[in-house]
């Protein structure tokens, strides 16, 4: 196919993930002959867990823009193994939910992102449902795939979709600034956003790390009572990667730096761990609910209890410490005391009592409720 054979002539190099649909695209690519120009990796993470575990972290959902984004960043932070220049390479992901072998309650859509050095884009389309079989349904998610190789690649010519009248693709496209970019490439520890006012007078400083996804009424009270009852001056964290959760992409970001006020400092960092904070923060109070000193605690994200206690120490060395606040785990409203905590960590906490502070709510469930 001449199209695929003009990507391969360029010398952007790519890594191409596809799951649910778009499988066809790989084959394409690899049909046309130089696509060792061009294909770095293809992957399909076909089932959940292969795809949780591609994304180091479960998506609320397996098909959603969100989704294709974070492992379009997965994919471009693989492609950054295998080439030294991070301008020549890039990442593209594909989530979709077509026709199966049972009916599907919800439509039938399909997301693909690009991620490059500078910029997260993603084209999300809703088809028709029962207007296709199968086949149909995925020769239309591979064009969508080629084109998005395409556009990663510099190539301004697109395949045509067949699209229906009801059909149409919605875009988004989000450019990072060059310190963003520093920051994902590592050249930068980490990127201030925001600016405090002069005049603030504090005992010590505070941050509060989170996903803020979304940032609500807890995170807030959290840091108005550390400011008022403790006299701590409180900046916020948000990393990039996470234990737990897909890396963010510059989308994200800009999403999530969005809920913050010109005067609210915030950090932008790629220390998943608290050990890395502390690194980071030294002589920092950490404002943490139980469920994320439970977390801090557990020697399963350090490889062991040996490393565990390493960690902890390093984190006392740093001269920095937590201040913890109670949260409902779903089993009831868990305190500081109600936590099974090593001598050591224990000695680097301070609860915030209950009187002073209880906010029953998270993002997840915000999320769950369709309020984000």
């Amino acid at each position: 196919m001449e199209f695929i054979s003009k990507i391969h002539h360029l010398p952007k190099k790519v890594v191409v993930v596809v799951s649910g649909g778009g499988s066809g695209a790989l084959a394409a690519l690899l049909e046309v002959p130089g696509a060792s120009r061009t294909l770095l990796e293809g992957i399909i993470p076909y089932a959940e867990e292969a795809m949780v575990q591609f994304l180091g972290g479960r998506p609320d959902q397996f098909c959603a823009a969100a989704t294709s984004r974070a492992a379009a960043m997965v994919a471009f932070r693989r492609a950054l193994r295998y080439e030294a220049l991070p301008q020549n390479v890039a990442g593209v992901a594909a989530t979709a939910s077509l026709v199966s072998d049972r009916p599907k309650l919800g439509p039938h859509r399909a997301h693909v992102a690009i991620q490059t050095l500078s910029t997260t884009c993603c084209y999300s389309l809703e088809l028709q449902k029962g207007a296709r079989n199968r086949p149909q349904e995925e020769e239309l998610v591979s064009r969508m795939v080629l084109n998005a190789v395409a556009e990663a690649a510099g190539l301004e010519e697109r395949l045509p979709l067949p699209l229906l009248p009801e059909e149409a693709i919605d875009s988004s496209r989000t450019e990072a600034p060059s310190d963003w970019q520093q920051l994902l490439l590592g050249q930068k520890p980490a990127v201030m956003i925001g600016q405090p006012p002069k005049a603030l007078e504090a005992s010590g400083r505070a941050i509060l790390s989170g996903a803020f996804n979304p940032r609500h009424q807890g995170h807030r009270r959290m840091a108005q009572v550390a400011q008022q009852l403790y006299g701590l001056r409180v900046e916020y964290e948000l990393s990039l990667d996470n234990a737990d959760k897909p890396p963010l992409d510059y989308y994200e970001i800009a999403r999530r730096l969005s809920q913050f006020e010109p005067e609210e400092v915030v950090w932008l960092t790629r220390a998943a761990t608290f050990v890395q904070k502390a690194e980071l923060f030294p002589g920092t109070t950490f404002l943490v609910g139980t469920d994320t000193l439970r977390r801090i605690a557990d020697p399963k994200y350090y490889g062991g209890q040996a490393a565990c206690q390493e960690a902890w120490q390093r984190i006392a060395d740093r001269g920095c410490r937590f201040l913890v606040f109670g949260r409902d785990w779903g089993m009831g409203f868990i305190r500081l005391g109600d936590l099974d905590l090593p001598e050591l960590l224990r000695g680097l906490s301070r609860e915030v009592p209950p009187e002073q502070f209880r906010e029953d709510i998270s993002s997840t469930a915000l999320r769950r409720a369709g309020q984000w």
